[in-house]
């Protein structure tokens, strides 16, 4: 409890019953003031949704390790491309849900490291693994990503269904 008493205009008192002490970072410390609830620690998280978690992480990783190196490629363009959108709709201040953002980089980063693995596993380095993968991204064609082919798919059908 901090208490401030005025007696007069000309004398101010100041008291303080905490114990205030100095800290390693030349901060002033409080720790009666607002005690910790320790009741949420890690071991009172529930272990079922961790687990469920976990399995769809690795449902998701053995989905994409069944895929070719060329399909996962296509994939990481897709995604790319994708993630170009997202960023255009967050530019434009259109309606679009933030937590795609993490969810699509994750899944790229997901994607990269198995064909990163796979290159491992034929024993290409570092070194050749960057010059190839300059020329995999020189080799790209531009295309619009799948969600913007959607759009136009709907936006044509529109359009012919109106003159039609």
């Amino acid at each position: 409890m901090m208490s401030l008493s005025i007696a007069s205009p000309s004398s101010v008192t100041f008291t303080s019953k905490i114990n205030l002490s100095k800290s390693s970072f030349n901060g002033i410390r409080i720790a009666q003031v607002c005690p910790v609830n320790h009741a949420r620690t890690a071991n009172s998280m529930s272990s079922s949704s961790m687990v469920v978690k976990m399995a769809k992480r690795e449902e998701e990783l053995k989905e994409i390790r069944t895929k070719t190196t060329e399909e996962l490629q296509e994939e990481i363009v897709d995604l790319k491309g994708e993630l170009f959108m997202l960023r255009l709709q967050r530019s434009a201040r259109n309606e679009f849900k933030s937590s795609e953002f993490l969810r699509m980089r994750k899944r790229i980063a997901r994607m990269l490291t198995v064909k990163r693995e796979r290159e491992l596993e034929e024993g290409i380095n570092k070194r050749i693994s960057r010059k190839l993968d300059r020329k995999w991204k020189k080799s790209i064609v531009p295309r619009p990503p799948p969600s913007l082919k959607k759009l136009q798919e709907e936006e044509a059908a529109a359009e012919a269904k109106e003159s039609a």
